[in-house]
């Protein structure tokens, strides 16, 4: 769907004119299945870190990787304000599992709790969170690139149906 939309003339015009103005690398933007791969994976490992502004950290490593720009952005929109207490409630679980902590007892998911035991939960929640990162990274890469290659060989043998019944009936 998104190739059939950039097949448009008019379309790839403005697009093309818009990366020349702002010289903006086309890999940057590219919709392949190498750039979107690495583009969730990218994102998958950013938005698990607890850190301020990982939207700029994806863009701090661009310049070392070749991705889709836009989708690794969108990836990393999911640990929001909303989603940020549960994510790091179980970073914090899975580090304490790692690194076999007992940790706090009574674990409140407020800003307060969070800033006045920063200390005893710094190195449990980075370490869950650094193992969360790797591992949907690397899930998300091998993933999308299965359902990449499996969603091109669906359409390629949907093409291949549509061929041979055109040749039966003519």
């Amino acid at each position: 769907m998104i190739r059939r939309l950039f097949k448009n003339r008019s379309i790839k015009n403005r697009f093309n004119a818009f990366l020349d103005k702002y010289k903006i690398p086309r890999e940057y933007l590219s919709v392949n299945r190498k750039s979107v791969s690495r583009a969730l994976a990218v994102g998958a490992f950013w938005l698990f870190i607890p850190m301020p502004f990982q939207m700029l950290a994806v863009l701090g490593v661009t310049p070392f990787f070749i991705f889709n720009v836009p989708v690794a952005l969108l990836m990393v929109w999911i640990s929001n304000p909303a989603t940020m207490p549960a994510m790091y409630y179980v970073e914090y679980l899975l580090g304490n599992l790692i690194l076999g902590n007992e940790g706090e007892e009574s674990v409140e998911i407020s800003m307060h709790w969070f800033t006045t035991h920063w200390d005893d939960i710094f190195i449990s929640m980075y370490v869950g969170a650094f193992t969360l990162s790797i591992f949907f990274a690397v899930l998300l890469y091998f993933l999308s690139n299965w359902l990449w290659r499996d969603s091109v060989k669906r359409e390629k043998n949907e093409k291949d149906v549509i061929r041979r019944r055109i040749n039966k009936e003519s």
